[in-house]
């Protein structure tokens, strides 16, 4: 089991939860990977601007980060791992906290999965009375198992030293800002040119952002589609 080194200091990113999910569904919900899903698509969804809000079972698939938490073992298959995302989207449905809606589309179909809020429910009565199209996904990275990030704190403790509390929501801001994948390799090029220091890896990541990256673009890996200003989950 991995120790958890605990909550940072200043201020960190939330995800909303209802309290309903404490009252009604926890005290329920007796299947572990069911749980997670649901947890999952909260954070997910939270993470979208606009309406509607919804992920498909292709896009949850390709979601390392889920696919791993539902890891029992380091050795589980990834099929395996897909098949049991795949029951538990089916018991979120049957109990009532998600919503799946299959639409066909030629010779495929597509499954969206959206949170059973009024927002949802409209979504998905008005996708059923034509009068919404959702976008169709584009194509998706293939299932795969996401090996575990450091965290800013951590990558700045083997890179260049002891924090002070003065820096820390300095890098939490950065955490906030920039892909993952974008402060591991800014920090990793400050060691390569030997400027151990903060301001240095700053100004890589905003050189990136300001100007792109060849392999992910100015917005990262962390930019969703459907992010559109408008209404919450």
């Amino acid at each position: 089991m991995s120790t958890f080194a605990g909550f940072p200091d200043g201020k960190t990113r939330l995800t909303p939860i209802p309290d309903l999910f404490f009252t009604r569904l926890l005290v329920d919900i007796d299947d572990l990977d069911e749980l997670k899903v649901l947890c999952f698509m909260f954070y997910y969804l939270n993470q979208q601007v606009g309406y509607p809000r919804y992920m498909t079972m292709t896009e949850l698939a390709s979601e390392g980060m889920l696919l791993s938490a539902l890891q029992h073992g380091d050795d589980e298959p990834v099929a395996l791992l897909v098949e049991r995302l795949h029951a538990a989207v089916e018991r979120c449905v049957a109990r009532g906290s998600l919503l799946s809606l299959h639409v066909d589309e030629g010779e495929s179909e597509t499954v969206y999965v959206l949170a059973n809020t009024a927002l949802g429910r409209a979504a998905v009565r008005e996708v059923m009375d034509g009068e919404l199209v959702l976008e169709r996904p584009g194509a998706p990275s293939e299932p795969h198992v996401e090996r575990q990030r450091p965290t800013i704190f951590s990558l700045y403790e083997q890179n260049i030293g002891l924090l002070s509390p003065l820096l820390a929501e300095q890098l939490l801001e950065a955490e906030r800002d920039y892909p993952a994948v974008w402060i591991e390799d800014a920090f990793r090029i400050a060691v390569e040119q030997n400027a151990r220091n903060w301001r240095y890896v700053e100004a890589i990541l905003r050189r990136w952002a300001e100007e792109g990256r060849d392999d992910t673009g100015p917005s990262g890996e962390h930019s969703r589609r459907r992010r559109r200003p408008g209404q919450r989950m």
